[in-house]
């Protein structure tokens, strides 16, 4: 697992994704909008063709397949509890119902917990190959743009300036660097949790696919957008199928 694939993946995962992100910020709205709809069903597919086509398949080579499902629907409640209680959530009344605008403070927080993640899961999937690393790394930065964009709006919305918030938001995607080399140099010396690694990770990728990005996608009912959508997703899984297989 050579360092030269690492560090250029782990910047693509990060910081590449939050310039890209910022570059669509001066696209005017309506465009803007109509970019990031198409790139949350982008961003739909390749996750769930990276965890269905490429770690879940991995993990299940590398231990009992019955373990690696059981990993995975752990992995999905416990992303489930970790959103709920932390990430991307903020509570103004006694209902603790969700807002749209959900503090500043709140989503660079999760989001820097969630691009750790990210930086484990890049790391972990070069461990297995550089094909399967490659579709990993895509899948990582097509959910993140959308995502950072996201952040961005919010940021900005709680009074932070467009230059502040690029600087905090880039901050906070620098944790997928460190999560990646914490891995990186830790990885070798316990390799018998890359299995149990790619379970948990198929279960984020599965979780933010269809429990953040879906909900997204059905804020449409319109046909023929339903019909791109449709596509965008089954082209997200084919990229990964066709790279897994390079």
């Amino acid at each position: 697992m050579s360092i030269i694939y690492i560090i250029p993946a782990l910047v693509v995962g990060s910081i590449i994704s939050i310039i890209f992100a910022s570059l669509l910020l001066l696209l005017p709205d309506k465009k803007l909008f109509y970019v990031s709809e198409m790139l949350v069903s982008l961003a739909g597919g390749t996750l769930l063709g990276a965890a269905f086509l490429g770690m879940m398949p991995k993990a299940i080579l590398l231990i009992e397949g019955a373990w690696v499902l059981k990993l995975v629907l752990i992995g999905i409640l416990m992303f489930f509890v970790l959103e709920k209680v932390i990430l991307w959530r903020a509570c103004y009344n006694k209902d603790c119902k969700r807002h749209k605008n959900a503090s500043a403070q709140l989503i660079l927080i999760g989001d820097a917990f969630h691009n750790f993640i990210d930086g484990v899961v890049i790391v972990s999937a070069f461990y297995i190959s550089v094909s399967f690393g490659i579709a990993v790394t895509i899948s990582v930065f097509a959910h993140e743009v959308p995502q950072e964009i996201a952040d961005f709006g919010i940021l900005l919305r709680n009074g932070f300036s467009r230059k502040k918030a690029f600087w905090y938001n880039t901050l906070s995607g620098s944790t997928t660097l460190i999560g990646g080399m914490i891995t990186y140099f830790t990885l070798d010396s316990a390799k018998s949790i890359v299995p149990y690694v790619l379970s948990l990770s198929a279960a984020s990728f599965i979780y933010i696919a269809l429990a953040d990005l879906v909900p997204q996608m059905h804020q449409t009912t319109k046909i023929s957008k339903s019909i791109v959508q449709i596509m965008l997703i089954i082209g997200g899984i084919g990229v990964i199928y066709l790279i897994k297989n390079m």
